[in-house]
């Protein structure tokens, strides 16, 4: 038995994104232990994935903290790793490489810089297909790279759901980083009239705000969904992205949660980045895309959102 490791830090998206990655990677070592390295907002999660030994902790600190990175690179030499799959991809993972394993090629340490030489390519391609050139050049067979499942991650919301009364909902996502306001769909209150004024209290609209989307939250005409006063955990979301009867999202963490987990919706593209380029587009979850999201009326939005429910 041998020790393979995965590298993913995140984000949130990035996580949901990598299931399929990282379940084809541990089918292909069924007789090995996966180890992922990844960041503290991840650690818990990532520990509930079945496809996974054990989770290792990286603090990222900064590069010029040597004593640090001696330690992190000390804890991971102890592992004596037969192969290192890096779906990282970072300047960081590339600098781990040079320290780990300086000489290393694709058969020991499996990254798309290894790969994909083609710098237009790797524009051009869709995360979920780079990840599958990336394992196939690393001889992993990819059954589950390019439809990742990321139903793992769900808790049981019995309570949550009880609580709030929840049996048919449409979930809201209006939020975005403050620092990518490009991403924010400006017109999610009128979204909201137009549901209720067709068919009333047939769904109840509910939003479920991040850490510093309390308050905002409280501006819409939805039910919060908090947990003892505070947000959800990634689990508790996921499942309420899941069990969702509808789902209208910003390009954010939970619209890719939505679109990994069969779940039913929409998610708004405006010029920053390509519904195709980030591999958001499922069976049942939607992208519309457009160059400039305050052009998007919300008349278009509901008519897609009809088409779902009617």
């Amino acid at each position: 038995m041998s020790n393979i490791l995965i590298i993913k830090h995140g984000s949130l998206g990035d996580i949901a994104q990598a299931s399929g990655a990282i379940q084809d990677i541990s089918e292909n070592h069924k007789n090995d232990q996966i180890f992922l390295l990844t960041t503290k907002p991840y650690l818990n999660l990532l520990r509930k994935n079945p496809f996974i030994h054990d989770v290792i902790l990286d603090k990222r600190l900064p590069k010029y903290n040597l004593i640090y990175l001696f330690n992190l690179m000390k804890e991971l030499k102890k592992y004596n790793f037969l192969k290192i799959f890096d779906l990282q991809n970072s300047s960081r993972t590339s600098f781990y490489k040079k320290i780990l394993f300086p000489k290393a090629k694709n058969n020991v340490w499996c990254s798309d810089k290894n790969t994909m030489q083609n710098k237009t390519n790797k524009i051009v391609e869709p995360v979920l297909k780079r990840f599958e050139h990336q394992l196939q050049a690393g001889g992993v067979k990819t059954s589950h790279t390019m439809k990742p499942d990321f139903s793992w991650a769900c808790d049981d919301i019995s309570e949550i759901k009880k609580k709030h009364s929840l049996k048919n909902y449409i979930l809201l996502f209006p939020f975005c980083s403050p620092h990518l306001t490009i991403k924010k769909w400006p017109f999610y209150h009128d979204l909201i009239k137009l549901i209720l004024n067709k068919y009333g209290e047939k769904y109840k609209i509910v939003i479920a705000p991040g850490p510093n989307e309390i308050r905002q939250a409280q501006d819409y005409n939805a039910t919060i969904i908090l947990k003892d006063e505070d947000i959800l955990n990634i689990c508790e979301l996921t499942s309420l992205i899941k069990e969702s009867t509808f789902i209208v999202a910003n390009d954010t963490g939970p619209a890719h949660i939505a679109a990994h987990v069969g779940a039913k919706g929409l998610t708004l593209f405006g010029s920053h980045t390509s519904a195709f380029k980030v591999s958001i587009e499922r069976e049942n979850f939607k992208p519309i895309q457009v160059g400039d999201l305050k052009n998007l009326s919300v008349e278009r939005v509901f008519e897609r959102l009809k088409s779902f429910l009617d």
